[in-house]
């Protein structure tokens, strides 16, 4: 994961280079722990989710405290579950392990629980894309990861996942507020990042 990666003007978070977005959804509840600031480390905000092939990027409505947007790479989340629970909104619930920068120690990070509440409609789009791009990353990457003997697996390597397919294919509910990207939305610029600790450079 990654605290307030860069947006554009629009809150669309700036892209890397080979991402493509799959889709973004409004109108949802989202929970993580482990925070620096206040509130224990616990941040419940409101706002968009944005998913593409590298990376799922929850961005709040309206900022709380130092929390603007938080960032999760596929290849680093685990333990993801769909809950429909009888009294409670439909969620989706799981972990995620930190981007931890080349130089510092992965014992100065921990791992994040995160929960995403589906408050307005329902989630029959959202859900199924989700997990099926996650697994797909994954068995995308699993070769990858095999033949790196890095402990460190790069996020970015996720952007090699054939997602075009998935997306053409995908069923939409009618009841989803869930918007898929046929097209690639344009930017307000041309600024593309190259890695989870650098700025954004220009085509």
């Amino acid at each position: 994961m990654a605290l307030n990666p860069q947006l554009m003007p629009n809150g669309m978070p700036v892209p890397f280079v080979n991402e493509m977005f799959v889709l973004v959804r409004d109108g949802v509840e989202f929970e993580v722990d482990k925070i620096p600031g206040g509130h224990g480390g616990h941040v419940k905000a409101k706002g968009v989710i944005y998913l593409s092939n590298i990376r799922m990027v929850f961005v709040a409505t309206k900022p709380v405290e130092n929390f603007v947007a938080f960032d999760m790479p596929l290849l680093y989340i685990h333990a993801e579950k769909f809950n429909q629970p009888i009294f409670h909104c439909n969620n989706i619930s799981g972990q995620v392990e930190p981007v931890v920068p080349e130089n510092e120690h992965r014992a100065l990070y921990s791992t994040h629980s995160f929960k995403i509440l589906f408050k307005e409609g329902g989630c029959g789009t959202f859900v199924p894309l989700f997990l099926n791009l996650i697994s797909s990353v994954r068995q995308y990457n699993r070769q990858m990861q095999q033949a790196a003997e890095a402990p460190r697996v790069d996020p970015l390597q996720a952007a090699q996942t054939p997602v075009d397919e998935m997306m053409r294919h995908a069923y939409v509910d009618p009841n989803d507020p869930t918007k898929i990207y046929l097209q690639q939305p344009s930017g307000e610029s041309q600024l593309r990042r190259r890695a989870y600790h650098s700025s954004a450079a220009g085509h």
